[in-house]
């Protein structure tokens, strides 16, 4: 039986805090080791706790979420650290990843969306919120964070997909334009997020727009 995944929570937003500590706090595969009120109180409660992962928010008050990354995966390189952010913050969401973050969410993420990107940064892949817009995506291609472009072959009906996925199109949608079945494009969409090694839409359109198998143009 593997242990539970130990987690802290840092945010200034009391409320929005013990909102996410209570429902993480529920989940039987993780247990809540502390909370922090701001970056210098997250410091000593990683110190303390040496949790497994970090949800912090990016704007806090003696010390951002960013400086705070930093030092800590200086002194604890393992630890998985997911940024929380609004909607306006982009550039604040790159400057947390080029820090060391494994990913982000943005405030308003689903019990879901939140329970998949820790369970993403365990396994140490990245999370991108499922949110992530067109502008925020060509931004982390274009940072320090973004994976090295990798080679991997995709059918011409893939790349087909992948162009549909990234222009959100539901699998409706696509079966219509591409005259196959809603289930025959679910299934390539599976296989296409395995290869890509993604979770979401957000993920496809980041690793399309690195690969360059769709440009920021046709996105607009």
């Amino acid at each position: 039986m593997t242990s539970p995944i130990r987690l802290v929570i840092a945010d200034d937003h009391e409320i929005f805090r013990d909102g996410l500590a209570l429902m993480l706090s529920r989940q039987k595969n993780m247990t809540l080791a502390g909370q922090a009120a701001d970056g210098g109180e997250l410091l000593a409660m990683v110190r303390e706790t040496q949790p497994d992962v970090v949800l912090a928010d990016i704007k806090m008050p003696h010390m951002d979420g960013i400086e705070a990354t930093k030092i800590l995966l200086q002194e604890f390189p393992d630890l998985k650290i997911i940024a929380l952010s609004m909607f306006s913050e982009e550039n604040l969401i790159v400057e947390m990843l080029e820090a060391g973050a494994k990913g982000y969410l943005l405030k308003n993420a689903d019990k879901q969306e939140i329970l998949d990107a820790i369970a993403s940064v365990v396994q140490n892949q990245e999370y991108y919120c499922r949110d992530t817009s067109v502008t925020l995506a060509s931004m982390i291609v274009k940072s320090n964070f973004s994976r090295k472009k990798e080679v991997i072959e995709f059918s011409d009906r893939e790349l087909e997909i992948i162009k549909l996925i990234c222009k959100q199109f539901t699998a409706q949608e696509m079966g219509e334009s591409m005259f196959l079945s809603r289930r025959t494009v679910e299934g390539y969409r599976t296989r296409i997020l395995e290869k890509m090694n993604v979770k979401n839409t957000a993920g496809v359109v980041i690793y399309a727009l690195k690969n360059k198998l769709i440009s920021e143009k046709e996105l607009l």
